[in-house]
């Protein structure tokens, strides 16, 4: 119980900033999950599967709101999809140890990266079509590699070439879903198939991904009401800050200095 009640509040603000802004449940919550000692392959699984039900819920909101463009949508979803399903396929082939410095790293370097663009206007001009493509494909590859990286990756990345802000974020949210989609079955042919031997240890994870659920499904309505009376650059402050901490924690475990 311990363990559901401190993920959901991980999923409550996690998703709160993920819907307003585009970003941060994924990485926010692969980093909680690291932290505690999960693997990175099992985390990134069990973020998955929480974004199942979170990312359904967030894009609804944004489909009623009329904040997606559908044509970028169906643009960036194919690219997504492929590169989500390849980081998986390869997380689940190698050594989890050896995995995680580097994730680690990753999630560190979205958290300044998060913290520099608070300090940038962001201009508002039509999506150029040349970057849609690797923004989507790494997105979808980082994200299933590291649990976390499609928001960040592609929200700033569109939103830095300077496409409107409510269509970026709602159609990201959008896609997002079919990314989790195809991330989550990508790991499940991998333990059927024998690909991923060591999936044993998920159903330890379950409470956290329950949490997870819980505190996103109850957040996804609320994001709207809550970016309006927080200025988006201190909720990119405020993201930044915390996985950057939480990614120094773990680098600072893994030299056993605490």
């Amino acid at each position: 119980m311990q363990d559901f009640l401190l993920f959901a509040v991980v999923g409550f603000l996690a998703q709160a900033v993920d819907g307003a802004l585009g970003m941060a449940y994924g990485v926010i919550s692969a980093t909680t999950l690291l932290a505690f000692g999960v693997s990175p392959a099992h985390a990134s699984a069990a973020v998955h599967a929480a974004e199942l039900f979170t990312t359904a819920a967030s894009g609804t909101a944004h489909l009623y709101h009329r904040n997606i463009d559908w044509k970028l949508f169906w643009r960036l979803a194919p690219f997504g999809v492929l590169g989500g399903c390849l980081g998986a396929y390869v997380l689940t082939a190698i050594d989890a140890g050896a995995m995680k410095p580097f994730v680690t790293a990753y999630l560190a370097l979205v958290g300044g990266w998060l913290i520099l663009r608070s300090f940038r206007k962001l201009p508002s001009n039509p999506v150029p079509a040349h970057i849609v493509a690797p923004l989507g494909a790494t997105g979808g590859f980082l994200d299933a590699a590291g649990g976390g990286g499609w928001g960040p990756i592609v929200t700033t990345g569109l939103l830095g070439a300077g496409a409107p802000p409510r269509y970026v974020i709602g159609t990201v949210n959008a896609t997002e879903f079919l990314i989790t989609l195809s991330v989550s079955l990508t790991f499940l042919l991998a333990l059927v198939t024998g690909h991923w031997e060591d999936a044993g240890a998920i159903s330890d994870n379950l409470p956290a991904v329950l949490g997870l659920i819980c505190g996103g499904l109850v957040a996804a309505p609320l994001a709207g009401l809550m970016v309006k009376s927080i200025r988006d650059t201190v909720l990119l402050r405020l993201v930044g800050t915390l996985i950057v901490l939480l990614a120094g924690w773990q680098t600072a475990q893994a030299f056993d200095w605490i």
